[in-house]
């Protein structure tokens, strides 16, 4: 290892090149149980199960990193099941968790083994079998001529609260080895790599070594006497600028008004080449005038706050950027995407101001505010007949976007809060800050950072193994957030314990492959089972992790205008 601590350029991108291909090699023949590919880095091997016939993954916690695992023989409901299998982790980048505990099971035991825990149910004639909890048998037990078999289990540390049983069926938790490790090296400028046969994690740095954690910053620490010199001579400036200031206070403030209009003018100017089709500028005393000077708010978001306006006796929304940083580009994108757009499914835009620091940006208002607000909500659910049409809605807003104008349009963060809903619960896609235009013939984007929201975000967004970024990641979010509807709840939920994370999708598919009742709600009728059942498998067809094999968005629409006996099961996603 350490004749590879440095290297040559040629040699670095050798091994570079290297692991993609290795890393092509291993996805192409991982096939998970509902297990996606780690987000943090795309050159860390998937968290894959050693053995899917003895253990299956009942959650994932993305959060934390981490995946609970059931033995399949402790799922029978039993109040006395018998664990069979040991797990190794010798050969996978899992470890066990801290909430972990280990049991040490020894089966048909003819004599008692000392400081051990009986279980009576497992009693056969004059064999018994006993247990350990925490490795804490005897260093020097010999159990091979007193008893059958050894098993070394795992369980929750809470699982007890409910008996041996419960505890076994609950599983245990796995956490990904080096995810934080990743984390660190990425941090430190590095570049996340995986030994395969060692099974060591590696972080390449900048100057061709090699490290076992991140990068270090050779040259960066300075002698404790040039620190303070430098310090002295940094306060020594600032203090003088700050004199300056005082003295050219006024010319300044002319100076930053001066920039913060030529700012504002060159998102004017992009704005300009839509001609005919550019929304009406409003002053921003128009803003304060027609909000009541921000009397009403509607809601929060990552990007500001959210008005509820009049303009001519009609009812607005009075959307107020955040000040951020650059050219505008995310205020250019939302005005310029929505001015080309007709489209009933679509929010119409009617204005903006770039008067102020605030960009405000004016929608028609939407009396049911967004999805968010409903689909989640235990207390009122909305009916399987209103969820289907909001649906088929979205997605011919979608189809329309990536259609139906005369640029493409891109979204990349569909989700329920970016859906309002009109009076009569009619859906329209908004907030289009992170869209992208382009033209009709273009299918695949060829450079483009990762955006979106996590839980909704295409897997090849952020790691292009899985294949081009494209109108199809669009179609994943879409998906992700039909089946959000039919489970009530979200699909990816960072509050979630070890014990209750349950990833819907996965749970979705085994239940219509093995066809059995969704018990999703209360009161369901045959027909709401059957549009149920339909908007499952379009979400699942339309979360494939592989882009091609995503149906096409005027497809989508057929499958959920069509019958249930007509569509197939996709893949497991």
């Amino acid at each position: 290892m350490k004749q590879a601590l440095h290297f040559s350029l040629q040699g670095k991108r050798a091994l570079v090149a290297f692991l993609r291909l290795w890393l092509s090699k291993a996805l192409a023949a991982f096939e998970p149980p509902c297990v996606r590919f780690p987000p943090s880095s795309c050159y860390f091997p998937p968290a894959q199960i050693p053995d899917t016939n003895t253990f299956f993954v009942k959650g994932i916690d993305y959060t934390n990193h981490s995946l609970t695992l059931v033995d399949r023989d402790t799922t029978d409901n039993s109040a006395c099941p018998r664990a069979r299998h040991n797990l190794t982790l010798e050969d996978v980048p899992l470890e066990y968790s801290k909430h972990d505990t280990h049991l040490t099971f020894y089966y048909n035991c003819t004599s008692s083994l000392p400081a051990s825990i009986p279980v009576d149910c497992l009693t056969s004639g004059e064999k018994k079998s006993y247990f350990y909890v925490g490795h804490n048998e005897p260093k020097d037990l010999n159990w091979y001529g007193i008893c059958e078999d050894k098993v070394v289990a795992t369980e929750l540390d809470v699982g007890w609260i409910r008996g041996l049983g419960a505890a076994l069926s609950d599983g245990f938790v796995l956490d990904w080895r080096s995810a934080s490790e990743c984390a660190k090296c990425e941090a430190s400028d590095g570049l996340c790599g995986f030994n395969n046969s060692t099974k060591d994690f590696l972080c390449f740095c900048k100057d061709s070594t090699i490290k076992f954690d991140h990068c270090t910053s050779k040259g960066r620490i300075l002698p404790l006497k040039l620190s303070i010199a430098l310090s002295a001579v940094g306060t020594a400036i600032a203090v003088t600028c700050c004199l300056i200031c005082c003295f050219r206070f006024r010319k300044l403030c002319d100076l930053c008004v001066s920039l913060t209009k030529t700012a504002d003018q060159n998102v004017e100017a992009n704005l300009q080449q839509y001609g005919s089709l550019a929304p009406m500028a409003y002053s921003y005393s128009d803003i304060r005038k027609m909000t009541s000077s921000f009397k009403e708010k509607l809601g929060e978001g990552g990007y500001g706050g959210v008005y509820k306006g009049n303009v001519n006796g009609h009812p607005v929304a009075v959307k107020i950027l955040k000040a951020s940083e650059g050219n505008g580009e995310d205020f250019i994108n939302e005005v310029a995407s929505i001015s080309q757009t007709s489209h009933v499914n679509v929010v119409t835009l009617l204005g903006f101001c770039l008067n102020r620091r605030e960009k405000t940006i004016i929608y028609e208002f939407m009396p049911n505010g967004s999805f968010d607000k409903h689909i989640y909500r235990e207390d009122f659910r909305l009916e399987w007949e209103v969820l289907y049409k909001i649906a088929l809605g979205i997605a011919r807003g979608l189809e329309y976007l990536h259609r139906g104008c005369n640029s493409r349009i891109l979204h990349f963060d569909i989700k329920p809060h970016n859906i309002l809903l009109d009076e009569d619960f009619c859906p329209k896609i908004s907030d289009f800050g992170l869209a992208k235009l382009c033209i009709r013939k273009e299918s695949i984007m060829s450079t483009l950072e990762a955006r979106g929201t996590v839980g909704y975000i295409a897997p090849e967004v952020f790691c292009r193994n899985f294949g081009g970024v494209s109108h199809k990641s669009d179609f994943y979010s879409y998906g992700m957030m039909v089946l959000e509807m039919v489970g009530g709840k979200r699909n990816y939920n960072a509050e979630r314990s070890h014990n209750s994370e349950i990833y819907f999708p996965c749970w979705a598919y085994h239940r219509i492959v093995l066809d059995e009742e969704l018990n999703i709600r209360d009161r369901i009728t045959n027909e709401e089972k059957q549009i149920a059942k339909k908007m499952i498998l379009v979400g699942l067809w339309c979360i494939q992790t592989d882009p091609l094999q995503r149906p096409a968005i005027g497809k989508v629409i057929e499958m959920l205008e069509g019958s249930l006996e007509a569509l197939q099961i996709p893949p497991k996603p």
